[in-house]
């Protein structure tokens, strides 16, 4: 029988032959689409979500464009139009939050008191400067952070040009930094080096 495909491509292309191999892409990328998914919408839409991204991507698998080895910025494209018709519980969510300081998603990472206080307030200013942020500069915002996709990958889920990419994150960074009071000429790039603006 040989050895399986590697690269998503192949997987791809092997299942308009043999379906059940689209399993591999799903056991592959399930897990991390679902915990980017419940990041932005919460456990009540994980699970739909991410079925109906697999499920979009396996009807769709024939257009799918075999030259890009990994399919993980096309099914992130495909979660993500499924996340925007959600996108008024995810700003009510974030803004519910901004308001409470409970994230019924995350835990808190802190595990003294103090700590928690101060990790919750600064949960809440974030939520609510996330929240205040456009929906095309959140999502690339939160493609940034929560999957660590790289501008490329970023330009590639949502079907436009790198450029795009830089200016929205670009711009969500500036209005983040604004609303939580960080210092406006600090800009932190994407591999985290801090440089002055």
């Amino acid at each position: 029988m040989g050895e399986p495909p590697t690269d998503d491509a192949l997987v791809i292309q092997e299942s308009l032959e043999r379906p059940e191999t689209f399993a591999r892409l799903y056991d592959r990328h399930a897990a991390e689409i679902h915990r980017y998914v419940l990041r932005r919408l919460g456990d009540s839409h994980a699970d739909d979500i991410t079925a109906q991204t697999f499920l979009i991507a396996f009807r769709n698998r024939a257009r799918y464009d075999l030259a890009r080895a990994s399919a993980r910025p096309w099914l992130y494209g495909i979660a993500g139009n499924l996340i925007g018709s959600h996108r008024r519980s995810e700003v009510r969510a974030l803004r519910a939050l901004a308001r409470t300081g409970v994230d019924p998603v995350a835990e808190s990472w802190s595990e003294r008191a103090d700590e928690r206080v101060t990790a919750e307030a600064s949960q809440q200013a974030l939520a609510g400067a996330i929240a205040a942020l456009p929906a095309k500069d959140r999502h690339v915002l939160l493609l940034v952070a929560w999957a660590d996709f790289t501008y490329q990958e970023c330009a590639d889920a949502l079907g436009v040009p790198v450029g795009t990419v830089r200016s929205r994150l670009s711009r969500a960074r500036r209005k983040m930094r604004k609303a939580l009071g960080a210092d406006p000429t600090l800009v932190s790039d994407h591999n985290g080096a801090v440089t002055h603006g």
